[in-house]
């Protein structure tokens, strides 16, 4: 029997599907299986089988956020957050010049008015970025025209930190963005407002290749996974797929048409590419496109008509992006398969509270036990916090779920810079969730014309020791102290030094003569002491 329409299927009576004769009385009996059902089998579409399809989130409790904390109300649309295993960075407001915050990630609670900074900067801080292999290397990038590499040591700072490891010079204008390369080492890209990306080689300080193929401000970069292309959106409405070491454009295309930030990130090593953005009538989009043909996307919906700019966050081991817009207090979150319609939404976290940025843990920072595949740190935009959000897959074992954790990204770099920068493209080398979450850092190698940070520390610390001890006054009389110093003063064979102690003895004695014969002129000290008690007692 062929296929039925269910509209078909309302309209034919039971009578009319199937008859068929019961050999012994020879009645008409109607095949009750076919009667009302199509004979095609029809999925119900709000239903579809998935293991995230039950992942829900879960905000921490306030003692374990980070309380008291200026966050910057600059406009820029950054993230202002950047989170590893072991610190997290928070841009923060302040009067003159850039600063942020590097606490460790285990000292939550409510955070010290005087708590440490990095105050290198002479201008707004515009975006951070961990270095991917090295816990204790931040970048960072701000209205002052330079990108700085900071070291961060393993206890949090001590003090205002203004002594930066590498200053990258090169941009005319603010630097916008930056983006580590995400499987060579010491390779860093930023974008300014001057339409330009640079490529930095930071072990060297100096810009390998300088990418000029924008015609307006670039809004977002994205490598993908091998670091072997580079996606940008810009103000001009258009997407870019970009090869950049040689600085061409693979492909190029009409993004989204309207006038706000659209942002762009690569789906795993499918292929495609994810843009949000804004159509022309101010709604909010996602977009899907093959990166081969950006003449048309794939996919394209749309999510709603507030108007904060869409952030999207991928996780290549779970496939699974994020949508979380600035200024809204929900987060959605999708699967993305190889099959049309390509994303399939899974749910939402709701939350009453309007956020300002978001920073993400990598994926070795998650915790395993409680079956977390992703988490967020919220910045509030109504009061200084800064609160994690746990993104749980509900499962009944304790156990580790294989099927949850693959083998994800390791710390270290695959290749080095200048074997990328002659060609050669490698994938990120993996290392298991179940045995390598103890692994954080490969050993840092550090530039030995950066300043020494450690006897610094070491200084400052003996000089707080000395201003912190309690000073003892001192009142004996200025002749019975001379007296006593003199009689403590080493013995010195040295026939010249004797001369030169004794003169210079002469000297101090010949000065302190007029404040001797002034003592001498007043009574003595017992006496006026005791005068008054004499006088009582005599009744005098």
């Amino acid at each position: 029997m062929p296929p039925v329409k269910d509209d078909l299927i309302r309209e034919i009576s039971c009578i009319e599907i199937i008859t068929e004769k019961s050999p012994a009385k020879g009645t008409a009996l109607v095949d009750v299986r076919a009667c009302n059902k199509p004979a095609a089998k029809v999925w119900f579409r709000g239903v579809r089988s998935s293991k995230f399809r039950h992942v829900y989130g879960v905000p921490f409790k306030r003692e374990r956020c980070y309380d008291n904390i200026k966050i910057t109300r600059n406009a820029h649309d950054s993230n202002f957050c950047a989170v590893n295993p072991k610190f997290v960075a928070i841009v923060t407001e302040v009067a003159g010049g850039g600063a942020f915050l590097v606490l460790p990630l285990d000292h939550t609670g409510r955070l010290d008015f005087n708590a440490s900074r990095v105050t290198g900067h002479k201008g707004p801080v515009l975006d951070i970025k961990w270095n991917p292999f090295n816990d204790n290397i931040i970048a960072s990038c701000s209205d002052d025209c330079t990108v700085k590499l900071w070291h961060i040591p393993d206890g949090g700072l001590s003090m205002h930190l203004t002594d930066w490891l590498v200053e990258l010079h090169g941009h005319k204008r603010r630097v916008a963005y930056i983006e580590w390369h995400p499987t060579a080492e010491n390779i860093l890209l930023s974008a300014g407002f001057d339409y330009l990306i640079f490529v930095w080689d930071v072990g060297k300080g100096e810009a390998v290749k300088v990418i000029d193929c924008h015609s307006d401000v670039i809004y977002c970069m994205s490598f993908n996974r091998d670091g072997s292309l580079i996606a940008t959106t810009s103000k001009d409405k258009k997407l870019r797929v970009i090869e950049p070491r040689r600085g061409i454009v693979l492909s190029e295309g009409q993004c989204h048409t309207g006038t706000k930030a659209s942002k762009c990130t690569f789906l795993g090593s499918q292929g495609k590419v994810l843009t949000t953005g804004f159509s022309r009538y101010s709604d909010r989009q996602y977009a899907v496109w093959d990166q081969h043909d950006l003449s048309k996307p794939l996919l394209c919906e749309t999510i709603d008509s507030s108007s904060g700019v869409v952030f999207p966050y991928y996780d290549y081991d779970t496939n699974m992006v994020y949508l979380a817009g600035k200024g809204d207090g929900n987060i959605r979150y999708y699967e993305v398969v190889d099959e049309p319609p390509y994303v399939h939404f899974l749910n939402q976290f709701l939350s009453g509270n309007p956020q300002r940025g978001l920073g993400f843990m990598p994926k070795r920072g998650v915790n395993t036990a409680i079956c977390e595949v992703f988490r967020f740190y919220k910045l509030h935009t109504s009061r200084g916090l800064c609160e994690p959000i746990s993104m749980i897959v509900p499962r009944k074992s304790d156990c580790f779920q294989e099927d949850l954790y693959p083998d994800t990204a390791a710390p270290q770099p695959a290749i080095s810079a200048r074997d990328w920068l002659s060609g050669i493209n490698a994938p990120p080398l993996h290392i298991s969730m179940k045995t390598g979450v103890t692994i954080t850092t490969h050993k840092p190698r550090t530039n030995k014309d950066s300043p020494a940070q450690q006897p610094q520390d070491a200084n400052n610390r003996k000089k707080f020791a000395f201003l912190s001890r309690e000073t003892t006054p001192d009142y004996r009389p200025l002749a019975t102290w001379q007296e006593n110093h003199d009689n403590d003063a080493p013995q010195v064979n040295d026939t010249k030094t004797i001369h030169a102690a004794a003169a210079g003895r002469q000297q101090q004695e010949e000065v302190r003569v007029p404040v001797a014969r002034d003592h001498a002129r007043l009574p003595p000290a017992r006496h006026l002491a005791g005068e008054p008690r004499q006088r009582r007692a005599t009744g005098k």
